[in-house]
């Protein structure tokens, strides 16, 4: 038995429960054995290594304990970015980055560009390389969000498309081989894009989201079913500005009427969307940036369900270098930045989430401006909690790991119109409203308010649409019931029941779709849903 399964052995006997015991036992067991500290990565290892030789019993609280960087699953999924080889752009951005060898818009540094590069873009590696990392660090893997980042993804052809999902879901489906990854880069990818799909929907590493990045001036209704048929149930629209001349002045190729077409358009498909919003733009300024949200909120045909917001980065690699050495065009201060971010903050509704508000790119590569400051999120939250004010987006609001299954949760309904059509968030709190621990998007959509406008899928007609179900917390295997997370305690299926009963009585709607991955149509089929045009629907005259 070496060292480290020794220390196992003796946190098992300590009881050990708490991060302070295991830190404490760390010490005192790597000074009696004169070892250097162990990882938490290494002592999983040999927790493992017990179990394989039946050693030890199963401990759920130490396997908790030892789990590294334990938010990466403490929003109920994990996940797994996986990039595009590099490949033309149809945009010439004045801000976009453009380095050789490289997706544009992307920068070598960035822990996603680096796992890529290494794998030579192959989406198959990628996957189960990071599959195989997060097993490493204790996260389990059941329920993977798979975010599909590079260039414009609609730009690229499409059988290249088709041939690199195909693969993301090969990987999750063959996930359990024990096959090492450095013997797979010659692994013949054969099946076909539906069969790996279906395999998937009982896999025991389930794509439970799917999204791709793409431009709002690609969307169409041909892109949207090409988009559906891939299994995409989320996109990220590089919408950057809502001026239309801030956009022309960067180059973007598009103006404001693309992000609106395509927002409407995507939510009646059901999609849940993403805004990629760029600030201290060329153009544009703190006082415009602060405004540019306010209406992101107050007009309906915008009203995004999530937000990316990158300070504009002032590289090497991008046009707008030229103009910066031209003094054409200055960064704004960190505390402008700073302040425009905290008042962006203060007016966000319930039922957005800020995913980012920095991009991953190292501060070596910017050459001057407040994009510098990697920790920009800490930051603003500093300043917020002086103010005595908390933010009230999804992601400051998750539950995470303070789980108590005693405390009460209390059903919040907020209605909102949006795209020609009446958007329901559904959502369940505690009373306070400071915690969210579960949420369902009802989208009652245009055609149910304009009858000469026509769904894109005949099966949405007469229809309600569930863009988005989601329960927070510590991610808890499909198999399980353990009362460690808000997940498996029947909270999605009361929504449901909510969404089926506000469709029938106030909207007289016949059906209620769900735009549901593939990993998550097992879950509605429990609840009566029927998989029928590549969403699955049940009937609510039955």
């Amino acid at each position: 038995m070496n060292n480290n399964q020794l220390i196992i052995k003796s946190l098992l006997e300590d009881k050990a429960k708490t991060l302070e015991d295991l830190a404490r036992a760390k010490r005192k067991y790597s000074k009696l054995y004169k070892i250097p500290c162990p990882s938490n990565m290494d002592l999983l290892k040999a927790y493992h290594e017990l179990l394989l030789s039946k050693s030890i019993k199963p401990s759920k609280i130490l396997k908790i304990i030892l789990k590294t960087r334990p938010v990466r699953s403490l929003s109920g999924i994990v996940n797994v970015s996986v990039l595009t080889k590099p490949y033309p752009c149809p945009g010439n951005c004045l801000y976009c980055p453009n380095e050789a060898g490289i997706p544009k818009s992307y920068l070598s540094g960035e822990p996603a560009v680096e796992r890529a590069r290494k794998l030579k873009y192959d989406s198959y590696l990628q996957v189960r390389q990071r599959l195989e990392m997060l097993e490493a660090e204790g996260h389990a893997t059941d329920k993977i969000e798979l975010r599909i980042i590079g260039g414009t993804w609609s730009f690229y052809p499409k059988a290249y498309q088709e041939s690199f999902i195909k693969k993301c879901f090969d990987a999750c489906n063959d996930a359990n081989s024990k096959l090492k990854i450095e013997n797979l880069k010659l692994r013949p990818i054969s099946r076909d894009l539906q069969r790996s799909q279906k395999i998937n929907e009982k896999a025991k590493h389930r794509i439970v989201r799917l999204s791709v990045e793409t431009r709002p001036d690609f969307i169409d209704e041909k892109e949207i079913k090409r988009l559906r048929s891939y299994g995409v149930t989320k996109v990220e629209l590089g919408v950057q500005s809502i001026y239309d001349d801030v956009l022309q002045l960067n180059n973007r190729g598009h103006l404001v009427d693309s992000t609106i077409k395509a927002t409407r358009l995507l939510k009646d498909a059901g999609f849940k969307i993403s805004y990629q919003m760029m600030l201290n733009l060329p153009g544009s300024s703190p006082e415009r940036d602060a405004e540019m949200f306010k209406e992101l909120f107050s007009n309906p045909d915008f009203q995004p369900d999530s937000l990316k917001i990158y300070p504009c980065a002032l590289v090497k690699e991008a046009p707008l270098f030229q103009w910066f050495l031209d003094k054409k065009y200055q960064p704004c201060s960190a505390d402008e930045l700073i302040n425009t971010i905290v008042k962006i903050k203060k007016i966000m509704p319930p039922y957005v989430r800020i995913e980012r508000v920095i991009r991953d790119i190292s501060s070596k590569t910017i050459v001057e401006g407040p994009a510098k400051i990697s920790n920009l999120r800490q930051v603003v939250e500093k300043k917020l909690k002086a103010e005595n004010f908390k933010c009230q987006c999804i992601r400051c609001r998750e539950i995470k790991s303070e789980y108590d299954p005693k405390e009460k949760v209390f059903l919040f309904r907020h209605d909102y119109p949006a795209s020609n059509g009446q958007e329901i968030f559904l959502s369940f709190e505690n009373k306070s409203r400071e915690k969210i621990f579960s949420l369902l998007r009802l989208r009652i959509p245009s055609s149910v308010y304009d009858k000469n406008q026509k769904p894109i899928f005949k099966v949405l007609e007469n229809a309600g649409m569930i863009r988005e179900m989601h329960t927070y917390g510590m991610l808890t295997p499909i198999s399980s019931n353990k009362k460690v997370s808000a997940q498996h305690k029947g909270l999605g299926q009361k929504m449901i029941k909510e969404a089926e009963k506000i469709c029938k009585k106030e909207f007289q709607l016949k059906k209620l779709a769900a735009i549901s991955s593939v990993g998550a149509r097992e879950y509605f089929k429990k609840s009566g849903f029927k998989l029928k045009e590549l969403y699955m629907v049940k009937n609510l005259e039955e």
